[in-house]
C-alpha cells in the first residue's frame, strides 16, 4: 500500500476537496478568533481565546506525530466549527477537548474555569477515548460508548466529526496501515452518522477526505470523470442559470441564491458502481441550486422550470411535503434542457438550505442576524441505537450487521398513509413488515409495493408505497426469510418466533413427567 505524504495531500485537497470549513494550511489562533466574531458576544470571543490560551499551555511540549505542536490540532477542530457558525460553547469545548486524557489537567478543574455545560461535551469526548484497534474487546467498547454519548449529547458527535476532519487532512503522517484503517473506519462508521443526523457538510468531507485512502485508483477514476463534465457543463449550466434568473424574476420572485453544486466524489464513486459505471446514466453530476424566500416559491419555481423545460419522467421528487427521516427538505427536479440536455434542479429555502448543510448542528446554528436556535432534536434512531448495542453489539460480526442496521445507505418507503419508514438499502417487504410491527412481521404473506402484487423478498426502492398483507391464522414466519432479510430486528424476530414455536411444538409431542 502505497503511504500518501502530507505534502501530497494538502495538495489534493486544496485543488479538489473545496470545502468551506477546513482549515487554512498555517492556521492562526488570529484567524479563529477574526472568525468567530462574525457572530459571537463580545464576551463570547473573550472565553474562546481563554479557552485557547489554557488549551495551548495544557498541552505545551505536546507534538503530534508529524512534528507540529498539538495545540494545532484543538485549534483546527474550533475552527472547523466556527466556520459552521455554532455556539460559542461548543467551540470551547473543542478547544479543550483533549486535555484530560492528554494532560494533568482535570474534568473539575475545566468545570470551574469554563462551567458545566463545557465540562459535560469534554466529559463526553473523553469517555469515548481514541478510537483504536487494542483487540476487538476494547475496539467495540469504545464503540458503545460513542453510541451512548451521541444519544446523550449529540454536540459530543460534532466535536468528533471536526477531531476527525482534522485527523484525515494530517493522515499522510501515518503509517499506510493506520491511514486505511482510519479511512475506512470513516467511511463505514463516521460519515454514515453524519449522515444520519443529516450534516452534509461533515458526511461530504468525510467521505471524500477517505475516499483516496481506501480506495486510491477509484479516486483518481471518480475525480478526472466529475473533473471532464464540470469542464464541459460550467459554461453551459450559467446559460441555464441566467435564463432561470430571468424568468423567476419577471414573475416578481425574489431568488436569494442561484448556483452551481457539483456531486461529491465518492458519493459519484457509489452511483457509477450502482450504474455499471455507465456516466451518461448519471444526471446529477452537477446541478443548479435555487434559494428562494418561502415555501410558496420554491413550489412556484418548480412550476417556471417546468414550463421552460419538460421534466424526466419519475425523476420529481418532494422532499419538503415528505422530508427524509434525517429531517433533509428540497424539491428536486430533472429536466430536459437546451439541446436536449439532462439537468437536475434543487430548490429550497434559505432555512432548508442551512438544515440541509449542517443538519442537527443548525439548532446550535447562529444565523445572518445572529439569532441562535438551541434546541436539541430528538434523533430516535441514536436512542434506539444506544438502546440495543448493549444486546447485539459483542464482536465484530455483530459490527457488521449494525452497519447494515444504522449506517449503510438509506432507502425511506412510505405507508399507504404516508408514514416514511427508514430501512437500510436493498431491505425487503419482510424488513419493512418487521419495522412496523413484529406481529405484522410474523403474519405476513404478501405484499402490495406501488399498487403491484410482488414477493416479499422483492428489494425495495427509494420511494415505494408498501402495504402488507397479513393472514392472522398465520402460525409464524417462514424459516427461509433468514435468507434474504437485511436488518437485525427482521432476524432476531424471525429467530425468536421460530424458537417460540419449535418449544410449542415439543410441548405437543413430548409428554410431560410423572409426578408420581
Amino acid at each position: 500500500m502505497e503511504l500518501i505524504s502530507s505534502t501530497c495531500y494538502e495538495f489534493l485537497i486544496r485543488k479538489f476537496m473545496e470545502f468551506s470549513f477546513l482549515p487554512p494550511k498555517n492556521l492562526s489562533p488570529g484567524q479563529l478568533i477574526k472568525e468567530v466574531e462574525k457572530f459571537c458576544r463580545v464576551e463570547d470571543v473573550e472565553n474562546i481565546q481563554r479557552a485557547y490560551d489554557f488549551a495551548k499551555k495544557a498541552h505545551e511540549g505536546q507534538t503530534r506525530r508529524s512534528g507540529e505542536p498539538y495545540i494545532n490540532h484543538p485549534l483546527a477542530a474550533a475552527y472547523i466549527l466556527s466556520k459552521m457558525r455554532i455556539d460559542s460553547n461548543i467551540i470551547v469545548a473543542a478547544l479543550l477537548h483533549d486535555i484530560p486524557e492528554d494532560t494533568r489537567v482535570t474534568l473539575e478543574t475545566l468545570e470551574k474555569e469554563f462551567g458545566a455545560d463545557v465540562a459535560k461535551m469534554v466529559e463526553g469526548i473523553t469517555k469515548l477515548g481514541k478510537l483504536k484497534y487494542r483487540g476487538v474487546e476494547r475496539y467495540i467498547e469504545n464503540l458503545r460508548k460513542m453510541f451512548v454519548a451521541m444519544a446523550e449529547d449529540v454536540r459530543v458527535m460534532l466535536i468528533k466529526f471536526a477531531d476527525r476532519t482534522h485527523n484525515l487532512l494530517t493522515l499522510g503522517a501515518q503509517p499506510p496501515s493506520k491511514q486505511y484503517r482510519i479511512a475506512l473506519e470513516t467511511l463505514e462508521i463516521y460519515a454514515p452518522i453524519a449522515s444520519r443526523l443529516g450534516i452534509a457538510e461533515f458526511k461530504s468531507a468525510l467521505e471524500d477526505l477517505s475516499f483516496p485512502y481506501v480506495y486510491p485508483k477509484d479516486y483518481e477514476r471518480v475525480r478526472g470523470i466529475r473533473d471532464s463534465s464540470i469542464e464541459k457543463e460550467s459554461q453551459y449550466l450559467k446559460v441555464i442559470m441566467d435564463k432561470l434568473t430571468k424568468e423567476v424574476k419577471a414573475t416578481g420572485i425574489k431568488i436569494v441564491d442561484v448556483h452551481g453544486r457539483k456531486k461529491q466524489l465518492y458519493s459519484l464513486y457509489r452511483k457509477l458502481l450502482q450504474k455499471n459505471w455507465q456516466k451518461t446514466k448519471i444526471y446529477d453530476i452537477t446541478a443548479v441550486g435555487v434559494i428562494v424566500n418561502d415555501l410558496n416559491d420554491c413550489y412556484a419555481v418548480l412550476g417556471i422550470i417546468h414550463k421552460n423545460w419538460p421534466p424526466v419522467k419519475g425523476r420529481i421528487k418532494d422532499y419538503i411535503s415528505q422530508p427524509k427521516p434525517n429531517g433533509y427538505r428540497s424539491l428536486h427536479t430533472t429536466v430536459f434542457c437546451n439541446d436536449g440536455r439532462i439537468v437536475e434542479f434543487q430548490i429550497r429555502t434559505w432555512e432548508m438550505h442551512e438544515e440541509a448543510e449542517y443538519g442537527v448542528a443548525a439548532h446550535w446554528h447562529y444565523d445572518e442576524r445572529g439569532v441562535i436556535k438551541i434546541t436539541q432534536k430528538n434523533i430516535v434512531w441514536a436512542k434506539e441505537l444506544a438502546k440495543i448495542q448493549k444486546d447485539i453489539l459483542n464482536n465484530l460480526t455483530d459490527l457488521e450487521e449494525m452497519k447494515i442496521d444504522f449506517f449503510q445507505n438509506r432507502i425511506f418507503v412510505f405507508t399507504p398513509n404516508g408514514d416514511v419508514i427508514d430501512l437500510p438499502e436493498d431491505a425487503t417487504a419482510i424488513d419493512f413488515a418487521y419495522n412496523i410491527h413484529t406481529e405484522i412481521g410474523n403474519k405476513c404473506t404478501g405484499a402490495l409495493i406501488n399498487d403491484q402484487m410482488e414477493s416479499l423478498e422483492t428489494p425495495l426502492k427509494n420511494g415505494d408505497v408498501v402495504e402488507i398483507i397479513v393472514d392472522k391464522k398465520r402460525k409464524g414466519p417462514n424459516p427461509d426469510w433468514l435468507a434474504f432479510v437485511k436488518t437485525s430486528i427482521a432476524k432476531s424476530s424471525i429467530k425468536s418466533a421460530l424458537n417460540a414455536n419449535k418449544k410449542n411444538w415439543l410441548k405437543n409431542i413430548i409428554p410431560p413427567k410423572s409426578t408420581k
